[in-house]
């Protein structure tokens, strides 16, 4: 692996001036805010949320249906943004969010806010994913750390706030105005996009994987609906290996997954190149992105309602706690971003940073109901900076390791992994924190506490 920032005297493949790149930023800040922002801004609201429409039992495909959608698509944005140009395929991402948005905020019972929860999703993906890639296409090598490190920063800000506006619009106007917020952002941005990003367009010189992106459909599906099983049939039933469906599911999605890498290694021109994973750099860093996502975005996911629910603080209390996790975030994220721009070397930040984040995950898992809030805050702050090392470096390891064509395909991998992590994490954790046991001992805490 790699420990220098190659091309260093190379100039980006789309050369603009440097005012209208940070106009582009700009746009490209707002966008990948609001796909961050609504992966935590449910969290302090979901009780609220599954009281007012019936969905205590599935409150985890609130989240989950969001973050299976963005996998989904992540490959598919990146392979399109490659083959015909980023322009396009961004603003159409943006419409695509803030139309789920609208939504979300006018659903009338829970299928329905999960439904387009899963919309805001597929819009989500590309605004992610994107934002990463027209970064490496109008900023050289050497530079982009200076630009990655704010948007790793804003990713974690966007963890903390989220919980906060959730919170505040439970308390105040209303839990709907968490998505009907998007809106006006999100028209703004595609306004933006619309003047200012003036990205070239080029037809695909081979036939597009569509194959490719029907089986890692099916595969990421049904890798999440395997972890959900419970969530889905009850907890009567479980994972009862006689059931029909259960193994059914479970053969179709090795069916799908096989079937995947074989269409991988034939097609033309493939959505996941499988020899990036020849590279070693590329190899680690996906690796990386799956644990992070596993563990880190469960927690996240499930803090606030655990805030709540244990330690008697209110709805927008319990966002004000995950604070210190954005300030360990946003020091490591842009401290590391300055460093790598100044020294070429990125390889040390990423090990210390995971390293510090499983240090903040094991250390979390000694939460109890009557502990210090100071203590809790420690926990999420070295959770949080561990994060700010990690996150946006691997990105930017990834897009270095690989050649300028495959800038999208590579970024979307990455992502895509990371994401499979996420859904998996919160589905398996919502089992574990919706289980029978863990929810009458949070609810005795509860009581206890409220006299």
């Amino acid at each position: 692996m790699t420990d220098l920032i190659e091309q260093e005297d190379g100039k980006a493949p789309i050369v603009l001036t440097q005012r209208t790149i940070w106009v582009i930023f700009g746009a490209l800040m707002a966008s990948m805010f609001l796909s961050s922002l609504d992966q935590s801004i449910v969290g302090t609201a979901m009780p609220t949320i599954v009281g007012e429409l019936n969905g205590v039992e599935h409150q985890g495909w609130v989240i989950t249906a969001y973050i299976l959608a963005i996998a989904v698509v992540m490959p598919l944005y990146g392979k399109v943004g490659d083959v015909v140009g980023r322009r396009w395929p961004f603003i159409a991402a943006i419409a695509l969010f803030t139309l789920g948005s609208a939504g979300a905020g006018f659903a009338a019972d829970f299928s329905q806010l999960i439904i387009w929860r899963a919309v805001q999703g597929l819009g989500g993906g590309g605004l992610m994913i994107l934002s990463q890639a027209i970064i490496a296409d109008i900023v050289p090598a050497r530079d982009r750390g200076k630009y990655m490190g704010p948007m790793g920063a804003l990713f974690g800000i966007s963890a903390v706030i989220g919980p906060l506006l959730g919170g505040w619009f439970t308390e105040g106007p209303g839990w709907r105005w968490a998505f009907w917020i998007n809106i006006p952002i999100g028209i703004a941005a595609i306004a933006v996009a619309w003047i200012a990003l003036k990205l070239p367009s080029h037809k695909p010189a081979k036939p597009f994987d569509y194959l490719g992106g029907i089986l890692i459909v099916l595969a990421t599906s049904g890798i999440v609906l395997l972890t959900s099983w419970e969530s889905i049939v009850g907890r009567d039933v479980g994972y009862n290996w006689s059931e029909g469906r259960l193994v059914g599911l479970t053969i179709a999605t090795v069916l799908a997954i096989i079937a995947f890498i074989v269409v991988e290694t034939r097609v033309a021109d493939p959505l996941i190149p499988l020899r990036l994973f020849r590279n070693s750099t590329f190899t680690i860093a996906t690796i990386i992105g799956f644990v992070l996502g596993m563990g880190m975005f469960s927690a996240l996911a499930f803090l606030p309602t655990f805030l709540q629910m244990s330690t008697g603080a209110g709805v927008t209390e319990s966002g004000f706690l995950l604070l210190p996790m954005m300030a360990g975030v946003m020091i490591t994220a842009i401290g590391s971003g300055i460093a790598i721009t100044k020294t070429g070397r990125y390889k040390l930040f990423p090990v210390i940073g995971l390293a510090m984040t499983a240090l903040g995950m094991v250390w979390l898992t000694r939460i109890t109901g009557d502990m210090s809030m100071v203590l809790f805050g420690a926990m999420i702050f070295v959770m949080g900076a561990g994060m700010g090392l990690v996150m946006q470096t691997v990105v930017l390891a990834t897009q270095n390791s690989v050649d300028p064509s495959e800038i999208g395909v590579a970024t979307s991998s990455n992502n895509f992994f990371r994401e499979i992590g996420a859904a998996v994490g919160t589905a398996l954790f919502a089992t574990i924190f919706t289980s029978p046991g863990s929810s009458r001992a949070v609810g005795e805490k509860a009581e206890a506490r409220t006299g």
